[in-house]
This record gives C-alpha cells, sequence and structure tokens, in this order.
C-alpha cells in the first residue's frame, strides 16, 4: 500500500526549497535602522520643543550644577542629545544624570553630583560633546558655583573637623579663629571635593537628611537667598 502521509511523502521534484530567509533578515535591518533614526529624531523633537519657562529654568538652577561649559538652560535642552558621553568620559565620576523628578524634559541630561566625585575642569566633557550643549571653557577662571557650611558641620559645634580646609585643591577653605571653616568666594569655583569628602554623614549618621556639612550650592540659588529668597 502506497504511503500517502503528507509529513512523510516527498515530492517527484525532489526535496522543498529552503525558504529565502534574506527578506526577512533584510526587513528586519529596516526596520531597526528606522527605529534608531526615529528615536535620535525623537530626541531633537524633545529638545526642539522643550519651551524656555523662565520659573522652571530657575528651579533647576537653584538645586542642579550643569557641568562646565554648559551653554544657557533653555539652548541646553534644545542641545542636549542624553548621549551619555560626558559622563562616560568624566574620570572623576562628578558627571550625573537627572531623572524623572525633574520632568520629562530634563530627565538623562548631565548634571554634577559631587556625592559621587569632584570636578578638576578637565574639560572632557566639552570635548566629546557632539552638539555643543557643552562648550570649551577657560580651566583657570570658570565656576560653576560655591562651596557653603551647612548645620550638619561638624566643627561648627565641636571645631574637632577640618577635613574640607585639608583636602581643598585651591587653598579656598581657611579656618577661623574658633577652628571653623571659610570659604573664599573669590578663590572657590565650587568644584566640589569638599562636599565629597565631608565626613558630616558618617560621623552623624544618627541625624536625618542627606545633606552633607559643606555643600556646594549653584550660583542662582546663592543669588535667590541674598534677595531673600528660598535657596
Amino acid at each position: 500500500m502506497t504511503n500517502t502521509n503528507p509529513k512523510t511523502d516527498l515530492s517527484s521534484n525532489g526535496p522543498s526549497p529552503t525558504p529565502d530567509t534574506s527578506v526577512d533578515v533584510g526587513r528586519r535591518k529596516v526596520l531597526q535602522g528606522t527605529a534608531a533614526v526615529t528615536g535620535v529624531a525623537a530626541l531633537f523633537a524633545l529638545g526642539a520643543a522643550a519651551s524656555s519657562d523662565d520659573a522652571e529654568d530657575l528651579d533647576f538652577a537653584k538645586r542642579a550644577v550643569r557641568p562646565p561649559g554648559s551653554v544657557a538652560e533653555p539652548e541646553f535642552l534644545a542641545r542636549c542629545l542624553r548621549c551619555d558621553r560626558c559622563r562616560s568620559v568624566c574620570h572623576t565620576s562628578v558627571i550625573g544624570m537627572t531623572d524623572w523628578s525633574d520632568g520629562l524634559v530634563r530627565m538623562r541630561t548631565p548634571v554634577l553630583d559631587f556625592r559621587l566625585g569632584h570636578c578638576d575642569f578637565c574639560g572632557l566633557c566639552a570635548e566629546v560633546c557632539p552638539t555643543g550643549a557643552i562648550l570649551p571653557f577657560p580651566k583657570e577662571t570658570t565656576k560653576v558655583g560655591l562651596a557653603v557650611l551647612t548645620e550638619r558641620c561638624i566643627a561648627l559645634r565641636t571645631a574637632a573637623c577640618r577635613v574640607c580646609e585639608e583636602k581643598c585643591p585651591y587653598d579656598a577653605v581657611t579656618l577661623d579663629e574658633h577652628k571653623v571653616p571659610v570659604i573664599d568666594p573669590e578663590i572657590c569655583n565650587g568644584c566640589g571635593l569638599c562636599e565629597n569628602v565631608c565626613p558630616a554623614n558618617v560621623f552623624q549618621s544618627y541625624r536625618t537628611g542627606v545633606e552633607r556639612g559643606i555643600v556646594v550650592r549653584p550660583f542662582a540659588a546663592l543669588e535667590a537667598s541674598e534677595k531673600g529668597g528660598a535657596a
């Protein structure tokens, strides 16, 4: 009896031709390329759509420090691709990224996080920025903020800490007659090394809060404080 099972019956013309997968592979490559282009276009559109809301820009500028050489905030948002190159090249690890709490428009844009490291104004972030969101800057004169003491400073109560004074690479921190740190605003450039090494949270872990005994304040926050606004 002849076997007519379609699963085992071979065509008289030989085995079936192997399906041509080149079409599927080509289609996948086209789709992947389209997705990549769409993603980049979306980032550009996100930056271009970022409205220059003066109130939001000022609020952000009061609590965040952009890398040195960063252009004005509205232009920064329009140029920044969120490509992460500046953070990847930062050899002191001070460049961090914003998150959802800073809003969708600013999400994943670079900011200086002095809990992670300090800025030595090397200029590498400007060198790798592909869009000019961060521009080359003079290392000797550029400032990103000013270090100020907080109520968590150990020396304010015990006069027993001088870490910031010892570690400041610019001699911008000295001690007064009470062994309390004093920051020279003419010298301090906001590098953040003092904040990075401050041991206040280590020795005062029993206290609530994450702010250290000395922190770098953005210039916008200092100006607001001088005018009676909240820093």
